[in-house]
């Protein structure tokens, strides 16, 4: 079990930005989990990992994927209240679902 956010590089956030963003994706995208899972990820450590992609298309075509594969998935577009603009996607949030099957989506990335 594992959990795989992916960040919009296109925007060079600000590290405290940045941080933001990954933990709503993270909690986000727990939320859309079924409880099981949940339950197995939180017994496993919440083991998590931070990976990038280059535009905002890459986030939402990996999101429109993992919705057809059924793994919880949640993508958070910024509120605009501090250096972007209200609206804009950056961030990914994937699973907690098993590692294998989110690697199928994510395992050409780089890390952040």
């Amino acid at each position: 079990m594992k959990q795989v956010i992916v960040v919009n590089s296109a925007l060079d956030l600000p590290p405290g930005k940045l941080a933001a963003q990954v933990a709503h994706a993270s909690v986000s995208a727990y939320l859309e989990a079924d409880p099981e899972i949940q339950q197995d990820w939180i017994g496993d450590g919440m083991p998590k990992i931070v990976l990038s992609a280059p535009s905002p298309e890459a986030l939402q075509e990996i999101f429109a994927l993992a919705e057809g594969r059924g793994i919880a998935a949640s993508l958070v577009r910024d509120a605009g209240k501090t250096v972007i603009p209200a609206g804009t996607i950056t961030a990914l949030g994937l699973g907690p679902d098993e590692a294998h099957d989110i690697d199928r989506l994510t395992g050409a990335l780089p890390l952040v």
